[in-house]
């Protein structure tokens, strides 16, 4: 089905943004100049992997709230010889990071995560060892095809020129302006006269475009062994951080191998730990394999109460799976094993919800980005990438215009836990750039922002496009659900007779304006049209290629010639 309606007993929704169809290749992005400025490459000859990191880079300038080159992320790559390789560029405790470098509040949710002076959320201590930046100059030596002055142009030009803030950006600065106040780069920058600029203004961040062009001329080392480094160990001995020019020296993007998993003929490719979403949807979608989810309908209550079920099982079983695997023994294989499935499979009540062993899963920012690209070779690109939550840390390297991450959020601030901190450890995510094939052909690749709900929504996603038969854009824009063991959030499509019988089944529903971040996906057809879509929870655009060089012979015709 290929509409954009869809509507039954349980829920309606009509989608509010138009998919892009083309066959040269495809960039989506959550801002439209960061999808111009991977179409730029596309239309100049570059590749699926150039685009995406133009793109990204010029996110850093437009969307400064969600990502930056001091931040982390991951990327998944298919290439055109078929191959898959992620690229974890998440970010890594200092050297100096104890166990016990926060002082906690509480040993039990919802304040499991915080501490004391929010030492862990704002400031110098909140900030992890930056990966992005080595990352993206790592795809782009390994499988680029331009240089890397060439992928920074765009956001060089927006970064010096300026650019008008969205209404999105605008909330967002409005949202974070008492912390961005007390930085005094963030509040000559983000505030303009002392105030939120207003939607439309132009925001122009000239020491950061000095800093892109610094990195154009010098690569990572910049950052890692260069004056961008040194300025920030400098601010991190002045301000009482940990980091140094040791530890990002140190740093080590790492290549690793999705994990793979199959449901209903297809093959579902995301990334493995400590990224969340490879082994946890592959486990709930072996579970939801047992159950007849196209003929129960999209929306209905058995589907929600499945998924609300699935979800929890997840999570129960999620502490155990997401840490660092240099610190952690995972057990990928049993927990994606189907017999396992058909065990917590047979445990679901159809007519109740229940408990389920449960770990503790620290939550995550939900403000965070994706880029999914593709190229008429046969690359495509699902990443991504954060500074974890709004503005970071809420600080900038004096000078620079490089905004910190806060990512030690991320880990457990209690010893003695699998996600407890240590030296050199990475942070865990539940980042799902994912990507589905049938028969050996890439089919649809995705991912969204979101925090905790990223996986749970990608989930979703994958579920709609396969058992529902629904098109890119419907499938990105269908109305979620959420759950980790508590309120089970519904967005406010659905009907509140089906919250009624949700309540009945024994769940806690509530309505939420919306579940997870904005997603963005690429569906691609067997002739060879890639269709593009975004959703309308960010201000997601795609840009498509077409038509090409003229055909092979033909000349210029001047109109002198003699008749």
């Amino acid at each position: 089905m290929t509409s954009d309606w869809r509507q039954n007993a349980a829920t309606a929704f009509r989608c509010e943004k138009r998919p892009v169809v083309a066959s040269g290749g495809m960039v989506v992005t959550n801002h439209p100049l960061a999808s111009a400025a991977g179409a730029e490459m596309l239309a100049a000859g570059g590749n699926a992997i150039d685009a995406a990191v133009a793109a990204l880079f010029t996110l850093t300038v437009v969307e400064p709230m969600m990502v930056g080159v001091l931040g982390g992320g991951v990327a998944h790559l298919r290439l055109a010889d078929g191959s898959h390789e992620v690229i974890d560029g998440l970010s890594t405790a200092p050297a100096g990071a104890t166990p016990d470098l926060y002082e906690t509040v509480s040993d039990s949710l919802p304040d499991y995560q915080e501490t004391v002076g929010r030492r862990n959320l704002i400031g110098p201590l909140a900030m992890a060892v930056p990966g992005a930046l080595r990352a993206w100059c790592a795809a782009l030596a390994r499988h680029g095809t331009i240089s890397l002055d060439d992928a920074l142009q765009p956001a060089i030009r927006h970064a010096a020129r300026g650019f008008a803030v969205t209404p999105y950006l605008a909330d967002c600065i409005r949202d974070a302006a008492g912390d961005l106040a007390r930085d005094a780069d963030l509040a000559a920058t983000l505030l303009p006269g002392g105030s939120p600029p207003e939607a439309g203004h132009r925001l122009c961040r000239a020491d950061y475009a000095e800093s892109l062009r610094l990195i154009a001329r010098t690569g990572a080392d910049a950052l890692h062994a260069g004056p961008l480094g040194e300025a920030l160990a400098a601010h991190m001995r002045a301000a009482g951080g940990l980091i140094t020019m040791a530890d990002l020296a140190a740093y080590r993007v790492a290549l690793r191998a999705p994990i793979r998993g199959h449901y209903r003929g297809f093959e579902i490719l995301g990334p493995p730990p400590p990224a969340s979403a490879g082994v946890h949807i592959a486990q709930m979608l072996n579970i939801l394999e047992g159950f007849d989810i196209a003929g129960s309908g999209f929306g209905s209550v058995a589907n929600v109460h499945r998924l609300a079920e699935v979800l929890k099982i997840a999570f129960a079983d999620r502490a155990v799976a997401t840490a660092d695997p240099d610190f952690v023994d995972v057990p990928v294989a049993a927990l994606t094993d189907k017999d396992y499935a058909a065990r917590r499979w047979a445990a679901i009540d159809p007519a109740r919800a229940r408990a389920w062993s449960a770990g503790i899963a620290p939550p995550e920012s939900a403000n965070t980005t994706h880029v999914t690209t593709a190229d008429r070779f046969g690359n495509v690109v699902a990443s991504t990438q954060t500074i974890n939550s709004l503005f970071g840390a809420r600080f900038s390297v004096p000078g620079t215009g490089l905004i910190a991450n806060n990512y030690m959020y991320n880990f457990d601030p209690h010893p003695g836990r699998a996600l407890s901190i240590a030296p050199g450890k990475r942070v865990f995510t539940s980042m799902a750039p994912m990507m589905g094939l049938r028969d050996g052909r890439v089919v649809f690749a995705l991912g969204l922002p979101g925090g905790l709900r990223i996986f749970g929504a990608a989930l979703q996603a994958i579920v709609n496009l396969i058992d529902h038969a629904m098109s890119p854009q419907e499938a990105v824009e269908a109305p979620r659900v959420w759950t980790q063991g508590g309120p089970l959030e519904l967005e406010d499509a659905f009907s509140h007779r089906t919250l009624r019988a949700l309540r009945d089944m024994g769940h806690d529903p509530a309505m939420v304006p919306h579940v997870g971040g904005g997603m963005n996906a690429i569906g691609f057809a067997p002739d060879g049209r890639m269709t593009g879509a975004a959703c309308w929870r960010a201000d997601g655009t795609g840009l498509g290629i077409g038509g090409g060089l003229a055909r092979p012979g033909v000349r210029f015709w001047p109109d002198t010639v003699r008749r």
